[in-house]
């Protein structure tokens, strides 16, 4: 279904029995936030807030809440785009069926933006930054932020539309030194597509000009997050996704969406950056105050009865889970394309996507030969080399074929198989004193730390504990031993202090199981919470691999140096405590939560919605 708006989607979604509406007014200083986090937790429906305190326009978040009810928005045209991308996966794929393919040139065709010539309706009205919802999603954020922007720049050397980057980088409101009105702080990562055209605008004497798209169809949102190739423009795959053809017009030098429910113009100023954040981010902890950008407002356009676009990150899965969910539906096919030889790759979301990969790879190499893992190290090296996969810190990669039905989705049968054949003295691989992902603040420093690729490949070595061992024991500084999943043991160690502590703890956890029979553990993880960690799969993975730097956290029992390799002969143990550097896990507001219970509770203004 094409919508012509953000509004038009709305309406599609109540008439489908798929929105709830919330009449009385709500403030969207966490208010709003909290009864996101609950409405989506329930599986439930898109939220319309029809009354936001302190500002004239209304809000809906959760659109994208559940798979199924991203899947209804798009239910037009995912096939469709998936035709295209086949084709540009295998052009050949049109001789062998060309009746699959034949609407695929008509899809195609939403691609090419159009350019409005008469009156385009985000020009409606004209509005300020204080009158927008001011949403505060979490106790320790550093003001109001827009958490679905879609930011537009232009290379400077090739200007056009065809030249663009749409991307979704943050955008504060308010707070800290954000001269009210007329600045807002523009927060962008590492290999983002307007880091390229910052640059280049540095060494120019040319304006950095840029506009915030907020709402419109809701395939624009899903353009600017689409990990495109560097140079195709983001707003060709919002027109083919949404069946429209994204139209724009050009005002005092800025782009406009003519669809957008909002648009705010403004220049990036090229040599000042103010703090920006906290920010309560998608792994599940706060991203701390860093200076960034700083964009000058020039006009903040609206359309006429606009909705304010927003979501709620936090600890996945949340809503933009369902964003990963259909960039995978459509572009599976573009894997091998993009890493010859790769299977399956799943950017784990409950582990906040870049802690942890989880990848399936065939082994070629040597097929005469013992099988050892060879060519999966390869596609572990091109993976960590590409893009938005460069930013993963643990990337696990085992071989196909050494069992069945391997799925990169069964994360708790795929640890499974990967501890049953992993040789910790072969298949660890490090990479230090790089870069990870700037949300990450479990490395040495802001945006830099350390990688490893663990890649298995052969038979079976061990059969896996589902339960400890009666003569098991552990120093006194540790305890509460749990199985965790098979073969992954969790021990409850003492609050982290310091690295050098940290060595001498596991230096005597290490001499206490040397002499144990430790066959059947291929994995221990340290933490100050051991029943937490075993409650559920998603607190193991976000727990050990969002709170562990691999060069720092990484032991082993029987560990050595064999010509600058580091393996060990027992198992691995990883050091998943809260170190004093790493940035707060988000904690809900007490009164908020106390206030919103009552808006739930029988005789209040929320009972019996879900």
């Amino acid at each position: 279904m094409a919508y012509r708006s953000l509004r038009a989607c709305v309406k599609d979604l109540e008439k489908n029995g798929k929105l709830l509406r919330i009449k009385s007014e709500v403030d969207p200083n966490l208010e709003m936030a909290e009864i996101h986090r609950r409405v989506y937790d329930k599986k439930g429906p898109a939220i319309l807030f029809e009354r936001v305190k302190g500002s004239p326009f209304q809000a809906v978040s959760n659109i994208y809440g559940t798979t199924e009810r991203t899947e209804f928005i798009f239910r037009d045209t995912i096939e469709r785009v998936k035709k295209v991308i086949e084709l540009k996966a295998d052009p050949a794929n049109f001789l062998k069926k060309p009746s699959r393919y034949l609407g695929a040139p008509f899809t195609a065709l939403k691609a090419l933006p159009l350019k409005s010539r008469l009156s385009t309706p985000v020009m409606y009205g004209t509005t300020t930054i204080d009158k927008l919802p001011q949403v505060v999603s979490w106790p320790m954020d550093g003001g109001a932020f827009v958490t679905l922007p879609q930011v537009y720049t232009e290379d400077p050397d090739k200007e056009g539309i065809m030249k663009s980057n749409v991307g979704m980088y943050r955008i504060q409101l308010s707070g800290n030194d954000y001269i009210q009105n007329e600045e807002i702080g523009l927060h962008y990562q590492l290999h983002r597509g307007i880091g390229v055209h910052h640059t280049r605008y540095n060494q120019l004497d040319k304006p950095f000009k840029a506009t915030v798209f907020v709402g419109g169809p809701p395939s624009h949102a899903f353009g600017a997050i689409m990990p495109l190739p560097e140079g195709l423009p983001e707003v060709t795959f919002a027109g083919m996704l949404g069946n429209r053809r994204f139209r724009y017009r050009r005002k005092n030098g800025f782009v406009l969406s003519s669809d957008a429910d909002f648009c705010i113009t403004g220049t990036i100023l090229k040599d000042q950056k103010k703090p920006e954040g906290p920010f309560g981010d998608h792994l599940g902890y706060y991203s701390l105050q860093h200076d960034f950008p700083v964009m000058k407002v020039d006009n903040v356009y609206h359309r006429k009865n606009p909705l304010w676009h927003f979501t709620v990150v936090g600890r996945p899965p949340q809503e933009d889970s369902s964003f990963g969910y259909l960039i995978h539906k459509m572009v599976e096919l573009l894997t091998p394309q993009e890493f010859p030889g790769l299977v399956e790759l799943n950017a784990v979301d409950a582990a906040g996507v870049h802690p942890l990969l989880i990848a399936i790879g065939r082994e070629r190499y040597m097929p005469f030969r013992t099988r050892k893992p060879e060519e999966i190290l390869t596609i572990a090296n091109r993976i960590l080399g590409t893009g938005q996969t460069s930013l993963a810190k643990y990337l696990f990669i085992a071989a196909e074929g050494d069992a069945p039905n391997l799925d990169t989705h069964n994360i708790e049968h795929y640890f499974k198989h990967f501890l049953e054949r992993v040789d910790w003295t072969r298949d660890l691989h490090f990479q230090t004193k790089t870069t990870i992902d700037t949300l990450d603040y479990s490395g040495s420093d802001w945006n830099a730390g350390s990688k490893v690729v663990v890649a298995c490949c052969g038979p079976k070595l061990r059969e896996l504990a589902t339960e400890i061992s009666s003569d098991f024991t552990v120093p006194s500084l540790f305890g509460d031993a749990k199985i965790a999943l098979p073969g992954i043991l969790s021990l409850a160690a003492p609050r982290y202090t310091d690295h050098p502590t940290a060595k001498e703890e596991i230096g005597q956890l290490v001499a206490s199981l040397s002499g144990q029979d430790l066959s059947t553990i291929g994995l221990i993880v340290l933490t100050e919470d051991s029943h937490f960690l075993q409650e559920t799969l998603n607190n193991f993975v976000w727990v050990t691999f969002t709170r562990s730097n691999p060069s720092h956290d990484v032991y082993g029992v029987g560990s050595f140096f064999e010509n600058k390799h580091w393996g060990c002969t027992g198992p691995l143990i990883i050091d998943a405590r809260i170190k004093p550097h790493h940035a707060p896990p988000l904690i809900v507001d007490r009164l908020v939560e106390k206030k919103v219970d009552k808006m739930f509770a029988k005789g209040g203004s929320l009972h019996n919605v879900l």
